[in-house]
């Protein structure tokens, strides 16, 4: 089982899965604490995501790369370069993206 598999799993077997194992307090986790109990219980290394592959990990820094790649979309249009404006576009929409996904996970404060 990898952590593929794990995750599939709903959280009734996350939680009869983590009972057999020993965890305690299963009925007070939410599937991501599930998850990472099980994980290290099996010993399954958890992949890396996406934004620490990039060496970036807050908004800011992600900011930074679409101004930079605006500019490089400006350019192009002007060169009428439309096979790198298409890159330079896609990479900037998957920048937001990430952006999104950044502060969908941030904990609500109040």
């Amino acid at each position: 089982m990898d952590w593929h598999d794990l995750e599939k799993l709903t959280v009734v077997k996350l939680r009869e899965e983590a009972h057999e194992k020993g965890v305690e307090g299963v009925h007070g986790k939410d599937k991501p604490e599930l998850l990472d109990a099980l994980a290290g219980i099996l010993g399954i290394e958890k992949p890396h995501e996406e934004l620490s592959d990039k060496g970036v990990h807050d908004k800011a820094g992600l900011k930074l790369q679409i101004r930079a790649l605006k500019v490089e979309r400006a350019r192009f249009l002007e060169a009428h370069d439309h096979k790198s404006l298409k890159e330079v576009r896609r990479k900037i929409r998957g920048l937001k993206r990430q952006i999104r996904r950044i502060h969908a996970a941030a904990p609500v404060v109040g």
